[in-house]
């Protein structure tokens, strides 16, 4: 039976902390209740970040990784390798990325993968301006760093069709050195650091 509480104020932090991924009810409320016994200003200054975050982040007009601004610090930056294009499947791995310390390029963040069965299709994710990207010229290599699922190999063969056609572009993917069914954002830097720097071109990954 749902716990009820004598305060509705306290009943309705706690299920709305509950709706948080991870957080059962239980946790909720000791949060809740962490949160209590806090100074006043403590709580404010949680509930202000919070919506600082949602109201003020948005997502970089080139790549779709997290920023402030219309462009993020990776594409805003002078230092970064411009002609190389990392496509991976969300913002958390684009950090699992950068944390390896092997990559200097730009990203493209598509935002999910290709899944029919989830009712997830080519034109709901950020394919088509990656293409773009690729049509302007500026790009030599494009890294597929998708998880080695059957979800992230679907989008990547269907990226590779979509970008063959460009003649002087490489597409190129990560080594193996992540498993199969593995996702990028759980693979640990040194094993992801090392499938970067021994990626392979794509097309050697089936017989043509």
């Amino acid at each position: 039976m749902e716990q009820k509480f004598a305060s509705p104020l306290l009943e309705s932090a706690v299920t709305e902390l509950s709706r948080l991924p991870g957080i059962g009810r239980k946790t909720a409320l000791r949060l809740a209740l962490h949160l209590l016994r806090r100074e006043p200003r403590e709580a404010s200054a949680l509930g202000r970040a919070i919506i600082d975050m949602r109201e003020g982040i948005r997502y970089c007009d080139v790549c779709h990784n997290i920023s402030d601004t219309e462009l993020c610090p990776i594409c805003a930056s002078p230092l970064r390798d411009r002609r190389t294009v990392c496509v991976v499947e969300s913002v958390r791995d684009v950090m699992s990325v950068e944390s390896t310390g092997e990559y200097h390029g730009l990203y493209h963040v598509l935002g999910g993968l290709i899944s029919p069965v989830d009712g997830v299709g080519p034109d709901m994710l950020e394919i088509d301006s990656l293409v773009e990207r690729v049509e302007a010229g500026d790009v030599d290599e494009v890294i597929l760093a998708l998880s080695a699922t059957m979800e992230g190999d679907t989008t990547n063969f269907y990226i590779y069709r979509r970008l063959s056609q460009h003649a002087g572009v490489r597409v190129t993917q990560l080594a193996r050195g992540v498993s199969v069914g593995n996702e990028i954002e759980f693979t640990d830097e040194i094993t992801l650091g090392r499938s970067l720097l021994n990626r392979t071109p794509f097309s050697d990954s089936f017989a043509l």
